[in-house]
């Protein structure tokens, strides 16, 4: 099996990069500067290429030099880095405790409207949470 090296994290501008790459997907840097252009107006073409560069030379971004006009992808589904920072947030500012991310969450910046989007969440999923005794058990069943 081959090991991946892992990447540098994104900084909170290349963040913004790859959030708008999520969405259009596959595009040059033109498309990418307007789209960026959306949010931010003053934001300078030479900026964005520049940051694009950058992103590909630590591996967020692959480039297909194919065409006169290169065209950037986002290597790493937007899941799946959501979750390796969410992981990595838990450990460093709430020890390690996603219940008190959680909590933290929904006391200082979950709206009225998302408390009841995510209590629909919680009374639909009727999985019932393993015990540690019946989980242990299953474990040492299967070894």
């Amino acid at each position: 099996m081959t090991k991946i090296a892992p990447r540098a994290k994104p900084t909170p501008a290349e963040l913004n990069i790859l959030r708008l790459l999520w969405s259009i997907g596959p595009a040059t840097a033109k498309q990418v500067h307007e789209a960026a252009q959306k949010e931010r107006p003053e934001i300078a073409y030479a900026a964005v290429l520049r940051l694009l560069q950058v992103m590909h030379s630590k591996g967020h971004l692959s480039r297909d030099e194919s065409e006169k006009a290169h065209v950037y992808t986002a290597i790493e589904e937007q899941d799946h880095l959501q979750t390796n920072l969410l992981k990595d947030l838990i450990q460093k500012a709430f020890s390690g405790s996603a219940k008190a991310l959680v909590l933290a969450a929904l006391k200082t910046h979950v709206s009225a409207k998302e408390r009841a989007e995510i209590q629909r969440f919680l009374d639909d999923d009727e999985t019932p949470a393993p015990t540690s005794a019946s989980s242990k058990k299953s474990k040492g069943e299967r070894s």
